[in-house]
């Protein structure tokens, strides 16, 4: 049986100007467990903006965001930040490592946070870095690997907190082609094998054709819902 990991009603967000701003348009928008589900659109329709919404990160003007069952709406700032902690993951185009930490360290940074203990994450990270393909540079910080592996990193990051599932804006955009296919295969695999709930906004026709659902937004409002 299917679960519903994400429900969203009448989801609108307005930026106030001299010219209001609907960046969301009414979005109804129901994800289940197990997706791989691509958000796309031109520039300016809105994919970042649901994203955030989702995950979190910004408020809807109007209608309600629910996670496996939880209103975000109507949490205060600190219960979304200890929310986005224990049940989303997140990996943005621009990597967003800390580059002091080793690719080890940025993967269990979340756990700390978490308060996992030592033993616990030592396992997880190592698991979850071989995982991706890169057990053997565990202690290389950001500064010595590829923007490919790098990505990677984020990815095991996102999954170190055993995320509800993962949001993705963009994640393929800063990748020559070899990266991103073999990180779209990193997640695709996880999808597959782990039951991982993958959802992405998206520009790239590699990402577009590897996803089994693709939500196309035009001017903050779902045009087409197409399943495969």
């Amino acid at each position: 049986m299917s679960h519903l990991v994400i429900e969203a009603n009448k989801l609108s967000k307005v930026y106030e100007g001299v010219v209001p701003v609907k960046a969301v348009n009414e979005v109804d928008l129901q994800i289940e467990d197990n997706e791989f589900t691509a958000i796309v659109g031109p520039s300016g329709s809105g994919k970042t903006t649901l994203l955030n919404i989702i995950g979190g990160l910004d408020r809807p003007t109007t209608g309600n965001i629910k996670v496996n069952g939880n209103e975000l709406s109507g949490m205060k700032p600190n219960q979304l930040i200890d929310f986005r902690l224990n049940h989303i993951g997140f990996v943005f185009q621009s990597y967003n490592l800390i580059p002091v930490l080793t690719a080890k360290e940025n993967t269990e940074f979340i756990m700390l946070l978490q308060k996992i203990a030592k033993n616990q994450r030592d396992e997880r990270v190592e698991s979850l870095l071989k995982e991706v393909g890169l057990g053997d540079r565990m202690d290389a910080r950001p500064s010595q690997l590829s923007g490919g592996q790098q990505q990677r990193v984020a990815v095991a990051r996102a999954l170190a907190s055993k995320p509800d599932f993962v949001l993705a804006d963009e994640p393929t955009a800063n990748l020559d082609s070899a990266s991103a296919f073999k990180l779209l295969d990193i997640m695709a695999q996880l999808n597959k094998e782990e039951g991982i709930t993958f959802l992405f906004s998206t520009h790239d026709q590699r990402v577009i054709e590897r996803a089994r659902r693709v939500i196309t937004l035009e001017d903050g409002m779902i045009k087409s819902d197409e399943k495969r």
